[in-house]
């Protein structure tokens, strides 16, 4: 009879090699399982050794961007829905920054990079709703100025989550996205309402 994989094992490996990595530890089969009452078969039954487990960590941290980002309704406020999307990426920061810390590791591979691609689209997508709409510019680029705020979250999640800058510090991202939508074509104080309404990290 074939034993069923146990989604929790495959999620406590991943949440574990997340946390190592981030606080610095050595990281081998024997220290992975340590205390987690699975074995080291554990490592190459779920994702056939531990350069599997490193792509597995680094995608669930997209996998899980990816929902929380689905969940943000497109509105009739486009904008709104822009710094929504961008206060739901700092959200899934914070409550899992060690996953976070290895998204954006280079060195591990992805095992799925349009799925991990999938989430910029997200805001690429309001934007395109934003310029259709005539709230931006018709020469506006969905994908710069999509990345351009994906940046100004990136930079927000990485300081607080990381510990320079404290949670507060989060309520920049209301002059830094009011600034940056301006400049594609809004007008200041619609703006400034619209990601009032979204930005709630």
């Amino acid at each position: 009879m074939v034993r069923m994989k146990d989604p929790a094992v495959r999620s406590l490996l991943i949440e574990r090699a997340a946390h190592m990595l981030a606080t610095r530890q050595p990281v081998t089969l024997r220290s992975l399982v340590d205390g987690t009452g699975v074995s080291t078969m554990a490592v190459y039954t779920y994702f056939g050794g531990m350069d599997g487990l490193w792509k597995a960590v680094r995608q669930e941290g997209f996998t899980r961007l990816a929902a929380i980002l689905a969940v943000v309704e497109p509105s009739a406020d486009p904008v709104r829905d822009l710094a929504a999307l961008g206060a739901a990426y700092l959200s899934n920061a914070l409550s899992s920054p060690d996953l976070y810390r290895v998204m954006f590791d280079a060195s591990v591979e992805l095992e799925d990079l349009a799925a991990a691609d999938q989430t910029l689209h997200y805001l690429v997508l309001a934007v395109e709703r934003a310029r259709e709409a005539g709230r931006f510019r018709d020469t506006i680029d969905p994908l710069e100025l999509a990345t351009q705020a994906w940046t100004i979250g990136h930079g927000l999640a990485s300081l607080v989550a990381t510990g320079p800058l404290p949670q507060h510090a989060l309520a920049h991202g209301l002059p830094l996205l009011t600034a940056l939508f301006t400049s594609a074509g809004d007008q200041p104080d619609r703006c400034r309402r619209s990601v009032e309404l979204g930005w709630h990290p």
